[in-house]
């Protein structure tokens, strides 16, 4: 793992918590993307070499959703950028981890993504993110 990419943060209204996240940071959000895969909407902030990405759901049956409705706003996921997801992935897998997903998929802010689950993780949910490059032509 390479780094902290980002801290996921569960809202139940993001653009109640863009303005407080704006307030709080002195800044705007840089972007707002849907992830309909996920049925999120979510909002990035850059606080120098760090991001916070607020997710709300846009389905009442969506994970986030049931996430709000069992533990309310807060902490959802800490997110690590890996340099190959599917190699991280087999390694987790041989350490005993449990991954949610069986291969990565198309995430937020242009990322292949997938979970480890948290009952495998001291209860932290944790995202891996690659960076999809682009192939030039």
């Amino acid at each position: 793992m390479k780094k902290i990419e980002h801290l996921g943060i569960a809202v139940e209204n993001l653009e109640e918590s863009n303005l407080l996240f704006e307030k709080l940071l002195g800044k705007a959000h840089y972007k707002i993307e849907e992830v309909a895969s996920e049925h999120v909407m979510t909002s990035f902030f850059k606080v120098g070499p760090n991001k916070i990405e607020l997710v709300a759901s846009t389905n009442p049956d969506g994970p986030i959703a049931k996430f709000l409705e069992k533990k309310g706003e807060g902490i959802h996921h800490i997110a690590f950028e890996v340099k190959d997801i599917y190699k991280e992935m087999e390694r987790l897998r041989n350490e005993g981890f449990r991954i949610l997903n069986d291969k990565p998929k198309r995430g937020a802010d242009n990322k292949l993504v997938c979970f480890v689950h948290p009952k495998s993780a001291n209860g932290v949910l944790i995202e891996l993110c690659q960076e999809i490059k682009e192939e030039k032509r």
